[in-house]
């Protein structure tokens, strides 16, 4: 089920009337549970078993861990858990990936492997990471284990983030569950809030640009190289606001179930370096992969350059993350590339400093908008093809001006500028910009949580804040594309 569809919303319905309804705290969370797994079995019944096992096999191991005190006993339950996981996913993942490339080695010797029928079972990604988390801060003895089953498979199978994230730890979300959970008014008002802001960026503007890019995209070479760049920046464009609509999407529905998640997408295309850019954007992965690959991997504490090759390594392996193509290990040593330079540069200049803000924000958009070009390239054919037209090397094409980019565009500078006013606010209490006096007029306000971050929300009625909240949902319906597509990291 697609957040933005009439389905999941008849089932968000139900879900949050049921919970109102029940008054034990540990039905609350059976049900829970349960309308998680219809949630997940409405993609593929069938992957259910596969939730199950991985379940299962954490739990289990991670009490084991917690119930000895002999480390090498510690570390066979936990390289059980990560070999498990692991193995799990790269069946499913990176099984015909590898076949492919073993082929083309083996092909001088008229030798070739079938490639198996695999499908790839949504948010395999999502919920490993989570799962490996959990397993081991427990082995670190970060967090406690969970001793109820019950408990530990909410957490596991929890709809909102169970696809595509954020990427929620057990440090996180497991304190929560002592919670009595169920709409309350205020959790309704609050997470409708965040809900139609990310329902917003969703469908009003990356579905819109979506029509722009994916032509373009599918064949780069009919178009102008102005046309190609305009397809380029629109994807840009759209992988954001499809992702952090998703997020703010899941936040929202948490919080109406009574459930924080942490933020996700802090304004991104604000950021003055490749560094600043990847602690704003998909914070729940880098954070990840700092705290479980980059840090044990050696850091920054082993020299000057194993932190540059420990950069490049985390980030190849991020890539690869994002899906079993070469395209997606391009994208990721890319970025290792920048964040390396940007350090090395860095330390050159003693900690100042490197550019001016503006520079600095111009060279990192033009280098982040570059790099999406094989994130979203079908295979390294598209995305030398795509570069190509970009410098204009590929010769003329047709030159097509998408209307509705300039349309979005303007929407997404509002929202930053609306963002960083709100911001600067949480820094200093004293600041009050005129988007936040806009706010207090329409009867909204800007609140705060420790985990999910700042957000908008309408406590307080006003007739202008009712007329404007009207035009939006109105304006959302009607110049929405008819059809809703699938979010873009639902193939992650």
């Amino acid at each position: 089920m697609i957040f933005s569809s009439v389905r999941f919303f008849i089932f968000l319905a139900i879900t949050l009337a049921i919970l109102g309804l029940i008054s034990r705290r540990d039905l609350k969370k059976r049900f829970l549970a349960v309308a998680s797994c219809f949630f997940y079995a409405a993609w593929d019944w069938r992957y259910l078993g596969l939730l199950l096992v991985i379940s299962v096999i954490d739990y289990f191991c991670a009490i084991q861990i917690s119930e000895t005190n002999m480390r090498k006993r510690r570390k066979a339950w936990l390289i059980l858990s990560l070999v498990s996981n692991l193995g799990i996913l790269g069946w499913f993942k990176y099984f015909n990936f590898f076949i492919e490339n073993a082929n083309a080695l083996l092909a001088q010797f008229g030798v070739s492997i079938s490639h198996l029928d695999i499908l790839l079972p949504a948010g395999i990604s999502f919920y490993t990471f989570k799962t490996l988390s959990y397993t081991i801060d427990v082995y670190r003895k970060e967090i406690e284990p969970c001793r109820s089953w019950l408990d530990y498979a909410t957490f596991i199978t929890f709809f909102p983030e169970l696809i595509a994230g954020p990427i929620v730890r057990g440090s996180v979300f497991l304190p929560q569950m002592g919670r009595s959970i169920g709409p309350t008014k205020e959790r309704l008002i609050v997470g409708f809030s965040i809900f139609l802001q990310g329902f917003t960026k969703k469908v009003f503007i990356a579905d819109r640009l979506a029509t722009v890019a994916d032509p373009i995209f599918a064949n780069p070479g009919l178009y102008s190289s102005f046309s190609v760049w305009l397809g380029v920046v629109a994807y840009s464009i759209q992988i954001f606001c499809d992702f952090s609509g998703y997020s703010d999407m899941a936040i929202g529905v948490a919080k109406m179930i009574g459930y924080d998640l942490p933020e996700n997408f802090n304004m991104p295309y604000l950021s003055a370096s490749i560094t600043e850019f990847w602690r704003r954007w998909h914070m729940t992965l880098s954070s990840w992969l700092k705290d479980y690959l980059y840090i044990p991997l050696g850091g920054n504490r082993k020299g000057r350059a194993r932190t540059y090759i420990n950069l490049m390594l985390t980030m190849l392996l991020g890539g690869l993350w994002h899906g079993a193509s070469w395209n997606f290990v391009l994208w990721g040593g890319a970025h290792g590339l920048a964040l390396a330079g940007h350090k090395y540069w860095s330390v050159r200049k003693g900690g100042g400093a490197v550019l001016s803000p503006w520079m600095g924000w111009l060279l990192t958009q033009l280098f982040v908008t570059l790099a999406w070009v094989p994130f979203r390239a079908s295979s390294f054919q598209v995305t030398e093809t795509v570069f190509r037209k970009l410098f204009a090397v590929g010769g003329s094409g047709a030159r097509w001006v998408p209307v509705w980019l300039f349309y979005c565009i303007p929407l997404v500078i509002f929202g930053h500028i609306l963002g960083l006013s709100i911001e600067k606010a949480r820094k200093d209490s004293s600041a009050c910009s005129v988007g936040l006096r806009i706010i207090k007029k329409l009867g909204w306000e800007v609140d705060s949580s420790t985990i999910a971050g700042p957000y908008i929300c309408g406590r307080r009625v006003t007739i202008l804040g009712l007329y404007i909240l009207f035009v939006w949902v109105l304006s959302i319906f009607y110049f929405a594309p008819t059809q809703t597509s699938p979010f873009i990291y639902f193939q992650f």
